[in-house]
């Protein structure tokens, strides 16, 4: 069995997600899938009326997260080359359950559901939470314009809403691990003791998956 590896960083705005990918990049040689956020032209009227902009927004991304995804399965994991990703496809139905209404919300996952059938799943999933606190304080640390009016009670709702969702992932993918992560005691930015303990925590997680595959 193959001993390629698609990391997926996962969890609400701000969280951390894009330099912990780094970071696991820097340190295990993967390559690196990052997401297109600020090149979406919808982002800044949702933020500003999430109800009549969702839709438009949601689509851009699941576009685009779909070109990546292929784009990478083609040039990477089918050539056996290992890939951390700083976001997973799945996020599209944790937003979309959020922000649309509906008759939108069926449209979506009919399309979403055709084009992620085939795409490359997970070898492990790295969970970022933390208390809206946190999230905001690092949201407005990295200062994007677009982020200016984010609600907090928006982040509570997203937060909690990853939390329910991996719930339910574990339970219906128990061979898929997911190595839960709590930002509001680490800081691995900052800290590199902290990031150390997360890389020994995958570390141990990939030793497992090998000697269970041997």
């Amino acid at each position: 069995m193959s001993s390629t590896q698609f990391i997926t960083v996962e969890g609400p705005i701000g969280i951390g997600k894009t330099s912990l990918a780094r970071a696991i990049s820097a340190r295990y040689g993967f390559q690196l899938l990052q997401e297109i956020v600020e090149e979406n032209p919808f982002l800044g009227r949702f933020y500003e009326n999430i109800e009549e902009w969702s839709f438009q927004t949601e689509m851009f991304f699941l576009c685009n997260r779909y070109k990546q995804l292929a784009d990478i399965s083609n040039d990477y994991l089918k050539q056996d080359r290992s890939v951390v990703s700083d976001y997973n496809i799945f996020k599209n139905t944790i937003f979309a359950h959020r922000t649309l209404h509906m008759g939108e919300l069926d449209k979506y996952l009919k399309i979403y559901d055709i084009l992620t059938s085939d795409m490359p799943k997970a070898t492990l999933i790295i969970h970022l939470s933390a208390s809206v606190e946190t999230i905001m304080s690092r949201i407005a640390k990295r200062n994007r314009e677009f982020e200016t009016n984010m609600d907090p009670n928006y982040i509570r709702h997203l937060r909690d809403d990853y939390e329910l969702f991996l719930s339910r992932y574990k339970l219906q993918n128990p061979d898929v691990p997911v190595l839960q992560l709590d930002g509001d005691k680490l800081d691995f930015v900052k800290n590199p003791g902290d990031l150390q303990y997360i890389f020994d925590q995958i570390d141990s997680i990939l030793a497992k998956e090998q000697r269970s595959h041997a």
